[in-house]
């Protein structure tokens, strides 16, 4: 048992896919399906490094700040709807958490190489989640597919970037959002999913983006075709959920491979 616990491909594919699958089918009526991809993002957390905060590294900021944002999507859905300006104070939070989780190791580089990094993550966290809440907090099915390339792109840039932990935890966003979507595809009725859905998947991604280009090998200028992922969401899409969820992924997954090649291509010019 433990072996098969232990599998990549279990850790970081289908633990989290049954657990967020089990989220979404048991809160989906209580609009907080959208806690599925958190939790298929934890199941992957507590098989490969656990719930350890002392002391707190980079890495561990990263997790704190994904176990506290489905909070903070959670009272945005339920408490207050937020207007254009509580909508950029969110994004401005999310770039200065950010910020806040790679400081010390940005503080250790050159200054150029630390700005340029630290601003294109600092950017990158503020668009995800300002558009995101803007854009597909009220459309599901857009979301998830945007979830569902995101994922993807940031496990496989990690991986390429030489950080197995970060693909395993981005691959684990992308199987929380199939998690997500796949309900909704197979019974054609929606799953509501707010900021409890989008605001940390936005979160979560930048940050793990971030910290394959900071903590590994990853090049900071494959983080703004990252960002291109939700905006594709976005494009026109047929009228049936299944069609509409079906075509957003493509147009999603070719963006995210076209970010992994990006990646794999700068990877081919780095020594060793």
């Amino acid at each position: 048992m433990n072996d098969l616990l232990n599998h990549p491909a279990v850790q970081g594919g289908l633990a989290p896919f049954l657990a967020a699958l089990i989220v979404a089918a048991l809160l989906g009526r209580a609009k907080l399906g959208g806690l599925a991809v958190v939790a298929g993002f934890c199941t992957t957390v507590y098989l490969v490094s656990g719930f350890d905060f002392t002391p707190l590294t980079t890495a561990r900021k990263i997790v704190l700040l994904a176990l506290a944002s489905p909070v903070v999507g959670i009272l945005v859905d339920f408490a207050f709807r937020p207007t254009r300006l509580g909508t950029g104070i969110l994004a401005a939070a999310a770039a200065a958490a950010s910020l806040w989780a790679f400081w010390p190791v940005l503080a250790q580089k050159e200054t150029a190489q630390a700005a340029i990094v630290g601003a294109n993550v600092f950017l990158l966290a503020a668009w995800l989640v300002g558009f995101m809440l803007t854009a597909l907090a009220e459309r599901p099915l857009q979301a998830g597919a945007a979830g569902l390339g995101l994922g993807l792109a940031v496990g496989g840039c990690a991986i390429l970037g030489a950080s197995a932990m970060y693909g395993s935890y981005g691959i684990a966003l992308a199987a929380g959002a199939g998690a997500f979507l796949l309900p909704q595809m197979i019974s054609g009725r929606t799953i509501a999913a707010g900021a409890t859905l989008v605001l940390p998947l936005g979160l979560i991604a930048a940050l793990l983006a971030g910290a394959a280009v900071i903590l590994a090998q990853l090049q900071w200028f494959v983080l703004p075709v990252l960002a291109l992922i939700p905006a594709a969401a976005r494009l026109p899409v047929p009228g049936k959920s299944w069609a509409q969820a079906a075509v957003a992924c493509v147009y999603t997954l070719t963006i995210a491979a076209a970010a992994c090649a990006l990646a794999w291509q700068a990877s081919r010019g780095m020594p060793g």
